[in-house]
């Protein structure tokens, strides 16, 4: 299940042989997170059925590279699941709206032909990565006030290139972090985004499925429910 990390990090996970300081070594952790890609999974095999599937579990998990945790990250969810269906579902977008950048989805699939990596984040904050766009990673690095319309406007630039790469499936690492309240985000999205975020990612009519990355305030049930409602209308 765990194939995309390199087995040392999968054992210091397991064994508890780690340190750092966003991503605390708490007791069974390792199941935790375990169970967290194997939710991931599901959704992703519940969206080769042609079923919309949305995996609410944590930890979340785009920044664990091959052989780092950090972010909050133990395992990358999105990449566990992306490459377990890989063989059956084809050529996959992975389109991120998390606030921070997912270097460790960029690293693991960078170069990759059957996957492109698209993802709107705000530059100056954790990780520091994300800057530029690079062969199958297409990064949009965003001013840390930024607002509904602009954000939209810059999506649909990120929409374009998963559009030229004609994708079978759509896999979404959704952060709500990007909301206007959050504690430790900037930037400045409302309700409403989420619900035309899940729209337009609807209107590709293909088989998709979403995971949740981060998201830290009251709020987040709502911003939650306006995204998986616009997947709906």
């Amino acid at each position: 299940m765990l194939a995309v990390h390199d087995s040392e990090l999968i054992e210091k996970v397991k064994l508890g042989n780690f340190f750092d300081l966003d991503t605390p070594n708490l007791p069974n952790i390792y199941e935790y997170a375990r169970l967290s890609s194997g939710a991931a999974i599901v959704a992703a095999e519940l969206a080769l059925k042609n079923e919309k599937s949305f995996s609410l579990m944590r930890p979340p998990g785009h920044h664990a590279g091959r052989a780092e945790l950090g972010g909050f990250c133990y395992f990358n969810n999105i990449a566990v699941a992306v490459e377990k269906i890989i063989k059956r579902a084809g050529r996959i977008a992975i389109v991120d709206f998390d606030c921070h950048h997912g270097q460790g989805t960029e690293e693991i699939f960078l170069g990759r032909r059957d996957v492109i990596y698209v993802s709107l984040h705000q530059r100056g904050i954790y990780p520091g990565t994300g800057l530029k766009s690079i062969k199958n990673s297409f990064n949009f690095p965003l001013a840390g006030d930024t607002r509904p319309l602009e954000y939209l406007a810059i999506f649909n630039q990120g929409l374009e290139e998963v559009k030229k790469f004609q994708p079978n499936l759509i896999a979404v690492s959704a952060g709500f972090d990007t909301y206007k309240e959050d504690p430790i985000g900037g930037l400045k999205l409302e309700l409403e985004t989420y619900r035309e975020i899940g729209k337009r990612l609807k209107r590709f009519d293909l088989p998709l499925f979403g995971i949740l990355e981060g998201g830290y305030s009251a709020t987040l049930p709502e911003c939650i429910w306006n995204f998986l409602q616009g997947l709906e209308d």
